[in-house]
Protein backbone atom coordinates (compact mmCIF):
# COMPACT_ATOMS: atom_id res chain seq x y z
CA UNK A 1 0.00 0.00 0.00
CA UNK A 2 1.27 3.47 -0.81
CA UNK A 3 2.33 5.74 2.05
CA UNK A 4 -0.30 8.33 1.17
CA UNK A 5 -3.04 5.69 1.56
CA UNK A 6 -1.64 4.65 4.94
CA UNK A 7 -1.65 8.29 6.07
CA UNK A 8 -5.28 8.57 4.91
CA UNK A 9 -6.14 5.53 7.05
CA UNK A 10 -4.54 7.27 10.05
CA UNK A 11 -6.52 10.42 9.29
CA UNK A 12 -9.70 8.31 9.17
CA UNK A 13 -8.66 6.77 12.55
CA UNK A 14 -8.78 3.28 11.02
CA UNK A 15 -6.90 0.61 12.96
CA UNK A 16 -5.97 -0.85 9.58
CA UNK A 17 -3.43 2.00 9.37
CA UNK A 18 -1.26 0.43 12.06
CA UNK A 19 -1.46 -2.99 10.41
CA UNK A 20 -0.43 -1.51 7.07
CA UNK A 21 2.36 0.53 8.67
CA UNK A 22 3.62 -2.54 10.48
CA UNK A 23 3.47 -4.67 7.35
CA UNK A 24 5.35 -2.15 5.26
CA UNK A 25 7.95 -0.79 7.69
CA UNK A 26 7.83 -3.02 10.77
CA UNK A 27 10.99 -5.04 10.11
CA UNK A 28 13.00 -1.97 9.10
CA UNK A 29 11.79 -0.11 12.21
CA UNK A 30 12.83 -3.08 14.34
CA UNK A 31 16.32 -3.03 12.78
CA UNK A 32 16.71 0.68 13.57
CA UNK A 33 15.69 0.17 17.21
CA UNK A 34 17.67 -3.05 17.63
CA UNK A 35 20.81 -1.46 16.19
CA UNK A 36 20.66 1.19 18.92
CA UNK A 37 19.44 -0.97 21.81
CA UNK A 38 20.94 -4.39 21.11
CA UNK A 39 17.99 -5.99 22.89
CA UNK A 40 15.11 -7.69 21.09
CA UNK A 41 12.43 -6.97 23.70
CA UNK A 42 13.38 -3.31 24.05
CA UNK A 43 13.45 -2.91 20.27
CA UNK A 44 10.00 -4.47 19.90
CA UNK A 45 8.69 -2.20 22.65
CA UNK A 46 10.09 0.87 20.86
CA UNK A 47 8.49 -0.15 17.59
CA UNK A 48 5.11 -0.66 19.26
CA UNK A 49 5.46 2.66 21.08
CA UNK A 50 6.31 4.28 17.75
CA UNK A 51 3.09 2.96 16.21
CA UNK A 52 1.18 4.49 19.12
CA UNK A 53 3.14 7.73 18.70
CA UNK A 54 2.26 7.90 15.01
CA UNK A 55 -1.37 7.09 15.82
CA UNK A 56 -1.47 9.96 18.32
CA UNK A 57 0.28 12.47 16.05
CA UNK A 58 -1.62 11.80 12.80
CA UNK A 59 -3.74 13.92 12.74
CA UNK A 60 -2.81 16.78 13.09
CA UNK A 61 0.49 15.82 11.43
CA UNK A 62 0.38 14.63 7.84
CA UNK A 63 3.86 13.09 7.43
CA UNK A 64 5.43 13.09 4.01
CA UNK A 65 7.50 11.02 3.59
CA UNK A 66 5.93 8.58 6.01
CA UNK A 67 8.97 6.30 6.12
CA UNK A 68 11.31 9.03 7.39
CA UNK A 69 8.72 10.17 9.92
CA UNK A 70 8.23 6.68 11.35
CA UNK A 71 11.96 5.96 11.43
CA UNK A 72 12.51 9.25 13.24
CA UNK A 73 9.93 8.34 15.88
CA UNK A 74 11.45 4.87 16.33
CA UNK A 75 14.97 6.25 16.53
CA UNK A 76 14.04 8.90 19.10
CA UNK A 77 12.24 6.35 21.27
CA UNK A 78 15.16 3.93 20.98
CA UNK A 79 17.63 6.64 21.96
CA UNK A 80 15.51 7.57 24.96
CA UNK A 81 15.33 3.93 26.02
CA UNK A 82 19.06 3.52 25.39
CA UNK A 83 19.87 6.46 27.67
CA UNK A 84 17.55 5.08 30.35
CA UNK A 85 19.21 1.66 30.12
CA UNK A 86 22.76 2.98 30.18
CA UNK A 87 22.50 5.95 32.52
CA UNK A 88 25.31 4.62 34.70
CA UNK A 89 27.11 2.46 32.12
CA UNK A 90 29.30 3.17 29.11
CA UNK A 91 29.74 -0.10 27.28
CA UNK A 92 27.89 -0.10 24.00
CA UNK A 93 29.05 0.19 20.40
CA UNK A 94 26.57 3.04 20.16
CA UNK A 95 28.60 4.98 22.71
CA UNK A 96 31.52 4.79 20.29
CA UNK A 97 29.45 6.41 17.52
CA UNK A 98 28.20 9.08 19.93
CA UNK A 99 31.76 9.80 21.08
CA UNK A 100 32.96 10.10 17.48
CA UNK A 101 30.35 12.68 16.54
CA UNK A 102 30.17 14.34 19.96
CA UNK A 103 33.21 16.53 19.34
CA UNK A 104 31.61 17.95 16.21
CA UNK A 105 28.22 19.02 17.53
CA UNK A 106 27.72 21.67 20.18
CA UNK A 107 26.35 20.51 23.49
CA UNK A 108 22.80 21.55 24.34
CA UNK A 109 23.56 22.23 27.98
CA UNK A 110 22.47 25.86 27.95
CA UNK A 111 19.15 27.34 26.78
CA UNK A 112 20.99 29.40 24.14
CA UNK A 113 22.54 26.27 22.67
CA UNK A 114 19.21 24.42 22.72
CA UNK A 115 17.55 27.32 20.91
CA UNK A 116 20.15 27.03 18.15
CA UNK A 117 19.32 23.37 17.46
CA UNK A 118 17.22 24.33 14.43
CA UNK A 119 20.14 26.32 13.04
CA UNK A 120 22.42 23.30 13.58
CA UNK A 121 19.92 21.01 11.83
CA UNK A 122 19.69 23.33 8.84
CA UNK A 123 23.46 23.58 8.64
CA UNK A 124 23.78 19.79 8.84
CA UNK A 125 21.24 19.39 6.02
CA UNK A 126 23.24 21.80 3.86
CA UNK A 127 26.46 19.96 4.68
CA UNK A 128 25.00 16.56 3.79
CA UNK A 129 23.92 18.04 0.46
CA UNK A 130 27.56 18.85 -0.33
CA UNK A 131 28.72 15.25 0.17
CA UNK A 132 28.90 12.70 -2.58
CA UNK A 133 26.46 9.81 -2.35
CA UNK A 134 29.00 7.34 -0.89
CA UNK A 135 30.16 9.71 1.88
CA UNK A 136 26.60 10.77 2.67
CA UNK A 137 25.45 7.16 2.98
CA UNK A 138 28.45 6.27 5.17
CA UNK A 139 27.73 9.23 7.45
CA UNK A 140 24.02 8.50 7.76
CA UNK A 141 24.56 4.77 8.23
CA UNK A 142 27.05 5.41 11.03
CA UNK A 143 25.47 8.32 12.89
CA UNK A 144 21.76 7.87 12.19
CA UNK A 145 21.35 4.10 11.91
CA UNK A 146 24.31 3.33 14.20
CA UNK A 147 25.83 0.81 11.80
CA UNK A 148 29.19 -0.56 12.84
CA UNK A 149 32.32 0.28 10.85
CA UNK A 150 32.55 -3.35 9.72
CA UNK A 151 28.95 -3.33 8.48
CA UNK A 152 29.56 -0.17 6.47
CA UNK A 153 32.78 -1.60 5.04
CA UNK A 154 30.88 -4.72 3.91
CA UNK A 155 28.13 -2.60 2.37
CA UNK A 156 30.69 -0.74 0.25
CA UNK A 157 33.03 -3.67 -0.35
CA UNK A 158 35.96 -1.92 1.28
CA UNK A 159 38.07 -2.10 4.44
CA UNK A 160 37.25 -0.95 7.95
CA UNK A 161 40.29 1.32 7.82
CA UNK A 162 38.99 3.06 4.69
CA UNK A 163 35.59 3.66 6.32
CA UNK A 164 37.18 4.97 9.53
CA UNK A 165 39.38 7.38 7.61
CA UNK A 166 36.46 8.59 5.43
CA UNK A 167 34.25 9.16 8.47
CA UNK A 168 37.04 11.02 10.24
CA UNK A 169 37.49 13.32 7.25
CA UNK A 170 33.75 13.85 6.95
CA UNK A 171 33.57 14.81 10.64
CA UNK A 172 36.45 17.27 10.16
CA UNK A 173 34.67 18.80 7.16
CA UNK A 174 31.42 18.99 9.12
CA UNK A 175 33.15 20.74 12.01
CA UNK A 176 34.62 23.32 9.61
CA UNK A 177 31.22 23.74 7.94
CA UNK A 178 29.45 24.33 11.27
CA UNK A 179 32.10 26.84 12.36
CA UNK A 180 31.76 28.65 9.01
CA UNK A 181 28.01 28.87 9.63
CA UNK A 182 28.72 30.55 12.97
CA UNK A 183 27.80 27.62 15.14
CA UNK A 184 29.90 27.61 18.30
CA UNK A 185 31.30 24.19 19.07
Amino acid sequence: MEDSKIVELFLERSEQAIRELSGKYGSACFRVAFRILGNREDAEECVNDAYLGVWNSVPPQRPDPLRAYVFGVVRNLALKKYHENTAQKRNSFYDVALDEIGDVFPSADSPEQSADSEKVAESLDRFLGTLGPKDRIMFVRRYWYSDGIGDIAKRFGTTKHYVSVRLSRIRQSLKAHLEKDGIVL
